[in-house]
């Protein structure tokens, strides 16, 4: 099994909006691309310094549906949605 997780920071201009919708988008994706085994979308309640605003935990059978996920259509568009809202992002992938 893959793990994909990634960590976002948002943009402080409509911070909050942005947040519940892209966690929203981020969710609608499990029904619409079959490689994407399971999602989980957080967003933070700490607030501390280092904290990020909000997390993928996302699960696929191989790297081959990874890389299908990264590349469809669906993924594409919360991608440039993501990056519109966004500051910074950090992700790991790995086996387990």
């Amino acid at each position: 099994m893959i793990v994909h997780i990634v960590m976002f920071k948002f943009n402080e201009q409509d911070k909050s909006k942005n947040l519940v919708l892209v966690k929203d988008r981020l969710e609608g994706l499990v029904s619409k691309i079959p490689t994407l085994k399971s999602m989980e979308v957080g967003i933070d309640f700490n607030q501390s310094e280092r904290a990020f605003d909000l997390s993928l935990y996302s699960t696929f059978d191989n790297k081959d549906d990874l890389k299908s996920y990264a590349l469809h259509p669906e993924h594409l568009s919360v991608v440039e949605l993501v990056k519109r809202a966004t500051t910074q992002s950090r992700v790991v992938d790995y086996t387990v």
